[in-house]
C-alpha cells in the first residue's frame, strides 16, 4: 500500500508539472556565443609573460573550468526540465509518443547528456595538461584547443537542440489535464457535435465547423455540478480502421480514452448529417468498446431536431439496442441510464446529459474507494453504537473480576520459586532451571538435553561410539610395528663390518651431521645475511681451480670446461691472421665458425639489452609476437599514469585540499569572507 500511494502521488505531483515552464532552448551558435562572451566578462582577462609560471596556468586552467562549468550548467538545466516519459503519469507519456517519436525524443536529450559528459571530459584533460605548461604560449594554445574542443562538441549537436525546442513550443501549447480528477470524456465520428456540447456547459470556446476534423487536438474545459468541479475533455474525431492506419489526430483520442479514468460520452447522429450512418458509427463503437472497460458509458443520440430517436429505421433501432446493451454492462447503480437524446441547437436535453455522466461518475467512484484496501482500513476505525435503554440492559461483570472472586474464595495460594528454593537446600545449594519458562508443545521436552550444531550439522551425528576401543587397537597396531622397527636396526647395527667400512661410515655420518647443521645455520640467518659479491670472496670459495678439483675427485675430466669458463670470461682480442703462403688448399670452414661464434657471443655481452622483437631465452615469452605485444601493453599502462602526474603505481598522494595562499598570512578587517 505504501509503494502504491508512493506511485499515485508522484504521478500526482507530475500532473502539477507545467510545460510552459521549460527553459527555452537556444542554437548552437547562440550557445556557443553566451558561453564565451559570459567567460571572457566573468573571468580575468590581463596576464603577462613576465608572470610566474604558477600564476600564468592558475589563469588559463580557471578559464577552461569555467567554460565548462557554463556549458555543463545549460546543458544539464536543458536535460532535466524536459519530462522523462518514464516518471511521468503513461497518458502524458503515451500522448508526448504519439506527438513527438519516443525514440527521437530520447536520442536528443541522450545526445545532450553525452555532449555534457564529452566537455566535462576535455575540460579535465586540458587542465591536467596545463599544469605542465612550461611557457605562456603554451598555455595559452592548450586554452584555446580546450575551448576549441567544446564549442565543437555542442555544434555537433545542434539538430538535436533544434529538435528539442520544437518539441517545447508545441508542448508550451498542450493543455494542462489532469488525469486524476474527475473528467468527462466526449468521442465519436467527427462532426457530431461534440465540440458544440463543450461549449454550451463549460467557458471553453472551441471552433465549430460544419466539416469534419475541426478539432485536431485536445480542448479542456470545466463545470460545476453539486459544488465539484469536473473537468470536460474534447477529443478529435475517430474514423473506424485498423489500429496502424489511424493518423496523429486520431491517435490523440485513443491515448486519452486509453490512460484517463473518466465518464465517457459517446456522441451518435443519428440525423446521418454528419456524413456518416449510424451502422458506421455503431461499428466504430464496436471496435474501440474495449477502452470503455471500467468506465462509465453513456450513448448521447445528438442533433434531435432534425431526426428524432422514434423516427429512425428498424435496423437502425437494432443497432442502438445493441450498443446500449453493452453500455449497460458499465453500471454500478441499477436505475441509471446509459442511452440520451439532446440537441445542441435547441438545447434541449443537454443539462440531463450532462447531470447524468457526472452522476454516473461520482457513483463509480464512489463505489471504487469503498472497494479499496485502504477504505477497508478507515471504516475498521469507526463503530456507531446504539445503547439499549438502562432497564433492558443485563449485568455485566468481567470474566476477570469473577476469576478473582473465585480464587480468593478458594483462597488457593501459588507455589513461587521462592518456595521452591527453600525446600530444595535454599540459597547457594538451589539453583533455579530457566527451562521451567521454555514454551514447548510437549512439557517433557524441557529437560532434553540441547544438541550442539556446527556448520548446520549436529555435532552429536559424527560422534563414534567405539572411540575409544578403534583408539586401543591402533595403539597395539602401533607398538608392534615399532617392535618389528627397532629389531631391523638392531640386526643392521649387529651385522659385522671391517675396519675400513667402519672408518667409512663414520665419516659419511660426521659429514652428515656437518652438513646438517651448517644447513641449519644458513636457514637461521637468511634474511639477515649479507649477498657478497664474487670479486669480494676473500677466501676465493667459488674458483675455476675448485670447481677443477671436484670434477677429479669425482673422476671426470676438467679440461673442457676449464677451457669454457676461461673462454666466455675473456673479452674480444684481435685475432692474428692465419694465412701463411698461399693457403688456398687449406679448409678453414672449423675455424671461421668458431671465430663466428666467439663474435656472436661477445656481441651479445655488449648490448646492454636486446631489441623488442628479439625472443631471449628465460624471458617467459612464447614467441616474439606475444613479447611485442606485452612491450605495447606495457607501455599504454604506464601511459595514464604518467599523464596525471604519479610518481608510480604505489603513488596514491591526495593535493591539499586547503591551499596555503587562502589560509595564511594576516588578513584585515573585511577580507575574511575572500579568504
Amino acid at each position: 500500500m505504501y509503494l502504491k500511494n508512493r506511485f499515485w502521488h508522484k504521478y500526482s505531483d507530475m500532473v502539477q508539472y507545467n510545460f510552459k515552464k521549460i527553459t527555452r532552448v537556444p542554437t548552437e551558435k547562440d550557445f556557443v556565443d553566451v558561453v564565451l562572451s559570459r567567460t571572457q566578462r566573468q573571468t580575468p582577462t590581463v596576464v603577462h609573460k613576465g608572470y610566474a609560471i604558477n600564476h600564468i596556468r592558475q589563469f588559463y586552467m580557471r578559464k577552461v573550468k569555467f567554460t565548462q562549468t557554463n556549458f555543463h550548467e545549460k546543458l544539464s538545466t536543458i536535460v532535466d526540465e524536459f519530462p522523462r516519459l518514464d516518471d511521468i503519469h503513461p497518458f502524458y507519456g503515451d500522448l508526448l509518443h504519439v506527438l513527438y517519436n519516443k525514440d527521437h525524443y530520447k536520442l536528443a536529450l541522450g545526445q545532450i547528456n553525452t555532449a555534457r559528459n564529452l566537455i566535462e571530459k576535455i575540460a579535465k584533460d586540458y587542465v591536467k595538461l596545463l599544469k605542465y605548461g612550461d611557457s605562456l604560449y603554451r598555455c595559452k594554445a592548450l586554452k584555446v584547443a580546450a575551448l576549441g574542443r567544446m564549442c565543437t562538441v555542442t555544434k555537433r549537436i545542434g539538430p538535436s537542440l533544434a529538435y528539442l525546442e520544437q518539441i517545447r513550443q508545441h508542448m508550451a501549447r498542450l493543455p494542462s489535464i489532469d488525469p486524476n480528477t474527475r473528467t468527462i470524456l466526449i468521442c465519436g465520428y467527427p462532426n457530431v457535435g461534440k465540440s458544440s456540447f463543450i461549449n454550451k456547459i463549460t467557458r471553453a470556446d472551441v471552433d465549430v465547423q460544419p466539416y469534419a476534423f475541426t478539432t485536431k487536438s485536445l480542448f479542456v474545459g470545466h463545470t460545476d455540478y453539486k459544488y465539484l468541479r469536473y473537468q470536460v475533455i474534447d477529443t478529435p474525431g475517430i474514423l473506424d480502421r485498423p489500429f496502424e492506419d489511424r493518423n496523429v489526430i486520431e491517435m490523440v483520442s485513443i491515448t486519452a480514452l486509453a490512460h484517463l479514468r473518466a465518464a465517457v460520452l459517446f456522441f451518435l447522429d443519428i440525423s446521418g448529417s454528419c456524413g456518416y450512418t449510424i451502422a458506421q458509427q455503431a461499428a466504430l463503437f464496436h471496435s474501440i468498446k474495449s477502452l470503455f472497460m471500467n468506465k462509465p458509458l453513456i450513448i448521447v443520440c445528438n442533433k434531435t431536431d432534425l431526426q428524432s430517436l422514434e423516427g429512425i429505421s428498424e435496423d437502425d433501432k437494432k443497432l442502438v439496442e445493441e450498443m446500449k446493451s453493452e453500455a449497460m454492462k458499465t453500471l454500478v447503480v441499477d436505475g441509471q441510464q446509459v442511452l440520451l437524446t439532446m440537441s445542441t441547437l435547441t438545447e434541449e436535453g443537454v443539462i440531463a446529459v450532462k447531470n447524468a455522466a457526472c452522476e454516473r461518475l461520482l457513483d463509480q467512484r464512489v463505489e471504487v474507494k469503498m472497494k479499496s484496501k485502504k477504505m477497508k482500513e478507515y471504516l475498521n476505525r469507526f463503530h456507531v453504537a446504539m445503547p439499549k435503554p438502562l432497564e433492558e440492559r443485563p449485568v455485566c461483570i468481567s470474566e476477570a473480576v469473577v476469576e478473582a472472586k473465585a480464587m480468593e474464595a478458594e483462597k488457593v495460594k501459588r507455589k513461587l520459586e521462592r518456595d521452591n528454593e527453600n525446600e530444595n537446600g535454599g540459597a547457594g545449594v538451589y539453583s533455579a532451571s530457566l527451562k521451567n519458562h521454555y514454551l514447548l508443545a510437549d512439557d517433557e521436552w524441557k529437560e532434553d538435553n540441547i544438541p550442539e550444531i556446527l556448520d548446520g550439522h549436529n555435532v552429536y551425528d559424527f560422534i563414534d561410539q567405539d572411540i575409544l576401543q578403534r583408539l586401543e587397537e591402533l595403539e597395539k597396531e602401533e607398538g608392534l610395528l615399532q617392535e618389528q622397527g627397532d629389531g631391523e636396526d638392531e640386526e643392521m647395527e649387529g651385522e659385522d663390518l671391517t675396519p675400513e667400512q667402519q672408518k667409512e661410515l663414520n665419516e659419511i655420518r660426521k659429514k652428515k651431521s656437518i652438513l646438517i647443521r651448517e644447513h641449519r645455520i644458513k636457514k637461521s640467518t637468511a634474511e639477515s645475511r649479507p649477498i657478497v659479491p664474487r670479486k669480494f670472496d676473500k677466501d676465493k670459495r667459488f674458483t675455476s681451480e675448485r670447481m677443477g678439483r671436484q670434477l677429479s675427485s669425482l673422476g671426470l675430466d676438467p679440461s673442457k670446461a676449464m677451457k669454457r669458463v676461461r673462454s666466455e670470461s675473456m673479452g674480444r682480442k684481435r685475432e692474428r691472421s692465419s694465412d701463411h703462403g698461399d693457403g688456398m688448399d687449406v679448409d678453414d670452414d672449423e675455424g671461421s665458425n668458431k671465430k663466428m661464434k666467439i663474435r656472436s657471443k661477445s656481441k651479445s655481452r655488449s648490448m646492454s639489452r636486446p631489441r623488442v622483437h628479439e625472443l631471449v631465452p628465460g624471458e617467459g615469452y612464447k614467441d616474439s609476437a606475444q613479447k611485442v605485444k606485452a612491450f605495447k601493453m606495457g607501455k599504454s599502462s604506464v601511459h595514464k599514469r604518467n599523464k596525471a602526474a604519479k610518481k608510480g603505481e604505489g603513488d596514491r598522494v591526495i593535493p591539499t585540499l586547503k591551499p596555503k595562499h587562502l589560509f595564511s598570512g594576516k588578513r584585515s578587517n573585511g577580507k575574511i569572507s575572500r579568504r
